[in-house]
């Protein structure tokens, strides 16, 4: 790829950017939300069309009018967000546009060879997941498994990863990085985008960085570092948050319970129940392995799943919650894992997304206050450092990292007394996960009971007052600060 550049309203994404994969080589694309990373891919895989510039693949110009064309090129990609239909088989996903059909006269779906092809595909990568097995009964780990499946069964000759594992366990991760180099030794071109550094550091041949949009820099095997990735990522030495500054001995803090969950009941765990308490100006800090029941118990506290029995206390008084509304209404928020199906509506503007929780405090009469609303806005993106060129800007056109930080302010206006984080920086930049875990703590100071779910065990212990730690829908396990290690929290995780 040389000079490629790409405009969107508003906002230049591309500027002249060069790029370049050999065969057998793996090579790390890094950089801030809003760099340019995820952008540069989709002209490459014939989502996008660039302004200029040129594409060759083997020496030869080519021109991609759609992601068919890529595909015929031996490019496939695995993107960030899971592109999924959760209401087929994990078959009729893995050959979705391309199913074998018999060659009578009616043309059936060839249904033994599209299972038996999944299979064998999903052996390749480890994963114990069978071919008629719905979608949407798959956890989102093993979702994400089919979708590399599915990349991998279309002979791709480059084949180009988009943050893979964010919602994978450390062994299904393992086990991802193991297909990888094999394909890498069989004289496959791979693409590796990643926020998480280490997997850089361990995976890549070469990494190109960009930032703004340009080149910011390249780095051959033996120069890649975190501090070198960093330094030119963001062009500024990013200082890490280590160890929570809460101090329960200051004279005159208030630290009563805020949150109090007492033997509440899951629809996935009906058979064990979950009792919590967390102060005011605490982050309370839930790990877990994936499956645990740390997103389902944030959902059924605030109103989104299924609660089978329980109550949930605010400042020692008992909620009735029965939907989102109601846990908005008694300052009990969500970021959900999930930002772009569930946190944001990506049709709408940055303005409407931000304000939506809290219309009613920008409401005259029934009428909406449009300067009012648009000031809330402006401040939330300013202090959120949101880029987007104006609060007009259709959220489904921000970086991943950038509809995180939307999804923030929407709930900052609401002035919460509690709020959960599921996953708060997963995909998100090295910066902006810097920004995120500043505001967390702020939160906390300013009073708010902050629960934060982390399936990353350094966000888990640099970030947390307190730890609880789940397994199979119970509570394992609560560790203070000074007994919070990676190994403590690992051994009630398995327990």
């Amino acid at each position: 790829m040389e000079a490629i550049s790409k405009r969107f309203p508003g906002v230049i994404a591309l500027e002249g950017v060069n790029f370049d994969v050999a065969a057998g080589e793996i090579v790390g694309l890094v950089g801030e939300n809003g760099a340019g990373k995820s952008t540069l891919m989709k002209i490459l895989a014939g989502i996008h069309r660039a302004d200029s510039g040129e594409i060759r693949i083997d020496g030869r110009p080519v021109t991609m009018h759609a992601p068919a064309d890529a595909r015929r090129l031996g490019i496939g990609v695995i993107h960030q967000e899971l592109e999924i239909i959760d209401t087929l088989d994990v078959a009729g996903n893995v050959f979705l546009g391309r199913e074998p059909r018999h060659g009578g006269p009616f043309r059936l779906l060839d249904r033994r060879s599209m299972e038996v092809e999944t299979e064998r595909q999903l052996a390749r990568i480890g994963a114990a997941i069978a071919p008629r097995s719905l979608m949407r009964r798959l956890s989102t780990a093993q979702q994400q498994l089919v979708a590399i499946a599915r990349a991998l069964s279309m002979n791709t000759r480059l084949l180009i990863l988009d943050e893979p594992t964010s919602s994978l366990t450390a062994s299904d991760a393992d086990r991802l990085f193991a297909v990888l180099r094999d394909l890498r030794s069989t004289g496959a071109a791979i693409v590796y985008i990643s926020h998480r550094l280490s997997e850089i550091e361990m995976l890549a041949d070469r990494v190109v960085v960009l930032r703004d949009g340009r080149n910011a820099g390249t780095l051959p095997r033996g120069e890649i570092t975190r501090d070198r990735l960093v330094q030119l990522m963001v062009g500024r030495t990013i200082e890490t948050s280590h160890g929570p500054r809460r101090n329960d001995e200051e004279p005159g803090r208030d630290t009563r319970p805020v949150l109090q969950i007492e033997q509440l009941r899951t629809a996935r765990y009906s058979n064990v129940d979950v009792s919590l308490t967390v102060h005011r100006g605490e982050v309370l800090g839930v790990a877990g392995l994936i499956g645990a029941g740390r997103s389902e118990l944030a959902e059924a506290i605030c109103g989104v799943g299924g609660r089978v029995s329980g109550r949930v206390l605010i400042d020692g008084q008992p909620l009735a919650i029965h939907s989102p509304r109601d846990a908005i209404t008694h300052g009990i928020c969500l970021v959900p894992e999930d930002r772009r199906g569930r946190g944001v509506i990506g049709a709408m503007s940055v303005r409407e997304n931000v304000t939506l929780p809290s219309l009613p405090s920008y409401a005259r009469l029934g009428l909406i206050a449009r300067g009012a609303e648009a000031d809330a806005a402006r401040q939330a993106v300013t202090r959120l450092q949101v880029k987007t060129s104006t609060i007009e800007t259709t959220v489904a056109t921000l970086s991943g990292g950038n509809q995180q930080k939307v999804v923030l302010g929407k709930w900052l206006a609401v002035r919460p007394r509690a709020i959960f984080f599921d996953e708060p920086t997963q995909g998100v930049d090295v910066g902006a996960k810097a920004e995120i875990h500043r505001l967390i703590r702020q939160l906390a100071d300013d009073g708010t009971a902050v629960v934060m779910i982390s399936s990353d065990m350094e966000e888990i212990v640099a970030q947390s007052d307190r730890v609880a730690v789940m397994h199979e829908g119970r509570i394992t396990g609560i560790l203070d600060r000074a007994a919070c290690t990676p190994e403590s929290i690992m051994q009630l995780a398995v327990a």
